[in-house]
């Protein structure tokens, strides 16, 4: 390891020599003082000793001149042979001084070297760790050839590294870029040096594949190119979670159609084209009649096939330029642009397209099982040039659907402005239904059941709304409503209620405690997880007798869930209520369902009743409800009888049992009672 406190060049040699020239100096000057101290001394000696004195004999026959130059001689000799010898020892000295000097200066550099040789090979084993790393890399020469992979690159193309080497990579190119791209990323790494981007190329295996490239030109002293440097990533994989993402966000995972989001984004697209070019545009709601019955009866994955194959059924039907997207649940909508010009022309042409989807969807819904038929209801909205934005389309669509739904569906309405103030009109009773109950608007009308006498054995509770400014609001405007919202429940209870008093009330009365009182129950109201538990309380409140009171429901019940509605029925069946099937023969009628439900009574739709004299398929009808009833053991009840032959014909026919204007209008109880009706 190199010293962590450098040696300066110059700084210790000098401070050697001038120590060495100090000793010299020191030993010159010591010696020509031992010189001077010697002459003195023997100064001293002769000045006190004459000559041929006994103390120096050999010098008697010397001068003093002769003894001083003696003794000088012997002292300059014995100084000159210290000072050569000084100055071998100060010249030797010197020179390993110097020596020493080179030796440390060589073991400094070699120290130096050491540390740049560690430090390279620092470097290459990062960059080795570099070239391994997740990213492909491979090197090129400046014309383009390929010299060195690293293991990634073989794993991301699937080329190994001798399939490549000397090869151009132009023999992994896609076809996807044209010679102007690539013009521009040699232009861009020749004046910056590199490049980077998205790039489509191709896997030994032939399939293509996006991924991120990097090019660094590397250049030598002279500015030269002498390298490239290329790395690069695999994206497929990060492309399939962004085109996941992507049809998460947009499209319905079911279907694979446009969800209600990227419909939103088109139908802003097609406005503001159809605005540009005065052309008309449609937005077509689509609604499946019953599907909720559909899917309940055959289950779920049925429903979830049917819908699939409705989508790419629809789909294959349509121009390229249409967008069909699943709106949500049992809908679907179509958006349709370049209609012309002309709104007759553009109307007939989304009429057109929604007759043809209807016919699709009563061709494919019922999946061969013809017992099974499942309508549509189609909303329809025409814009092109008006201030319309994309929300009011889809208003004036799921309007136009409802009103098709009211009205029976299968079947397309076209929005209009009435139909508008009609839905603020239904907005503003919906308010004042709220509070009907609480200020006692809600009349109960009562109409009598009678037998082939004419004497009443019952009566049929119907439901009114003396609205303070409207008037007497239609059952069929109001009860609709009070479902969609919720409210029946709290409606139908309290008419359950007022029924279980009265009958209670006809229990002390000898001639009354027979009758029976039928109250309609709405599906709504009947799947209330605490109906059962509801009713038993109204009878133990009330007192009233369970075999007099008859529950009315409808088909529509048992098209949803089938089995807990039976297993309710079965539960108040026990408490001794009764059952009427009302308005058999007009839904979804199953031998099967009524064989294994406790019904009591059948009821015959007036629909049949009014036309069963001009219409001999009415009449057979009839008679076959009738005979179904007889051998099942259930009463059956006429309803709409207005007519003397009417009701003669009926009980011809086996009919024991009638309701209708024929015998009474619904009206109060007082007024019923009054005319004798019970």
């Amino acid at each position: 390891m190199p010293s962590t406190s450098p040696t300066f060049p110059g700084t210790r040699p000098h401070v050697s020599r001038a120590r060495a020239f100090l000793l010299y100096g020191a030993v010159l000057v010591v010696t020509g003082l031992v010189m001077g101290w010697s002459l003195r001394s023997v100064t001293r000696q002769l000045s006190s000793c004459g000559p041929g004195t006994d103390a120096y004999p050999a010098l008697a026959d010397c001068s003093l001149q002769q003894i001083l130059w003696h003794q000088v001689a012997l002292l300059g000799g014995g100084w000159l042979f210290l000072a050569l010898v000084g100055f071998v020892a100060l010249r030797r000295h010197l020179s390993l001084l110097a020596a020493k000097d080179r030796l440390r200066e060589e073991t400094r550099h070699r120290a130096e070297a050491q540390r740049r040789v560690e430090e390279s090979a620092a470097e290459l084993k990062i960059a080795a760790m570099a070239f391994d790393t997740h990213l492909g890399m491979f090197i090129t020469d400046a014309a383009g050839r390929v010299l060195r992979t690293n293991p990634t690159f073989s794993r991301i193309t699937g080329y190994a590294a001798d399939e490549v080497k000397g090869r151009n990579p132009s023999m992994w190119a896609s076809g996807r870029h044209d010679s102007t791209f690539y013009t521009e990323m040699w232009q861009t790494i020749a004046a910056e040096g590199s490049w980077q981007g998205e790039v489509w190329n191709r896997r030994k295996s032939g399939e293509v594949y996006p991924q991120w490239l990097t090019i660094s030109a590397m250049r030598g002293d002279m500015g030269e190119v002498r390298h490239y440097v290329a790395t690069l990533s695999d994206l497929s994989e990060a492309k399939a979670a962004e085109s996941t993402i992507q049809r998460l966000a947009f499209y319905d995972p079911l279907t694979g159609l446009p969800n209600r989001r990227l419909l939103l984004d088109r139908l802003g697209q097609v406005i503001s084209h159809s605005r540009r070019r005065n052309h008309y545009a449609s937005l077509l709601l689509v609604g499946l009649d019953n599907f909720k019955a559909y899917n309940t009866t055959l289950g779920h994955a049925s429903g979830d096939t049917l819908l699939r194959r409705l989508a790419e059924v629809l789909r294959g039907s349509l121009r390229e330029s249409d967008t069909l997207a699943r709106w949500g649940g049992d809908q679907f909508a179509l958006l349709v642009q370049d209609l012309g010009d002309e709104p007759a022309h553009a109307a007939r042409g989304a009429e057109r397209l929604g007759e043809k989807l209807l016919r699709e969807i009563a061709c494919t819904a019922g999946g061969g099982d013809e017992s099974l038929p499942l309508t549509a209801s189609i909303g329809i909205s025409l814009f092109h040039d008006d201030d319309l934005d994309g929300a009011e389309a889809i208003q004036q669509a799921e309007l136009a659907m409802y009103e098709a739904k009211r009205e029976g569906g299968a079947a397309l309405r076209f929005f209009d402005h009435a139909m508008q103030t009609s839905v603020t009109e239904r907005a503003h009773l919906e308010a004042d239904l709220d509070r009907a109950l609480e200020g006692n608007e809600l009349r109960l009308f009562y109409q009598p059941k009678v037998d082939t006498t004419g004497v009443t054995v019952g009566l049929e509770v119907l439901l009114r709304w003396e609205h303070p400014v409207r008037g007497m609001v239609s059952p069929g405007v109001f009860i609709p409503l009070a479902e969609e919202s919720g409210r029946i429940v709290a409606i139908g209870g309290w008419v359950l209620e007022s029924a279980c008093q009265q009958l209670a009330q006809w229990a002390e009365q000898p001639q009354r405690r027979d009758l029976t009182i039928s109250v309609n129950v709405s599906p709504v109201q009947f799947r209330q997880a605490g109906f059962v538990d509801s009713v038993r309380e109204i009878l133990a409140r009330s007192g009233a007798d369970p075999r007099h009171l008859v529950l009315e429901v409808t088909e529509s019940l048992f098209l949803q869930d089938p089995e807990q509605a039976r297993d309710t029925m079965l539960a108040l069946s026990a408490l001794g209520v009764r059952f009427a099937l009302d308005d058999f023969g007009t839904g979804y009628s199953s031998l099967g369902y009524l064989k294994r439900l406790p019904l009591d009574e059948l009821k015959i739709d007036q629909s049949f009743v009014r036309d069963l004299l001009e219409s001999s398929a009415d009449a057979a009808i009839v008679e076959t409800i009738i005979a179904l009833a007889d051998r099942l053991g259930m009463r059956v009840i006429a309803e709409g009888v207005e007519t003397k032959e009417q009701a003669n014909w009926l009980r011809e026919h086996g009919c024991r049992r009638f309701q209708g204007y024929l015998y009474a209008r619904p009206a109060p109880l007082e007024k019923i009672m009054a005319r004798g009706g019970g």
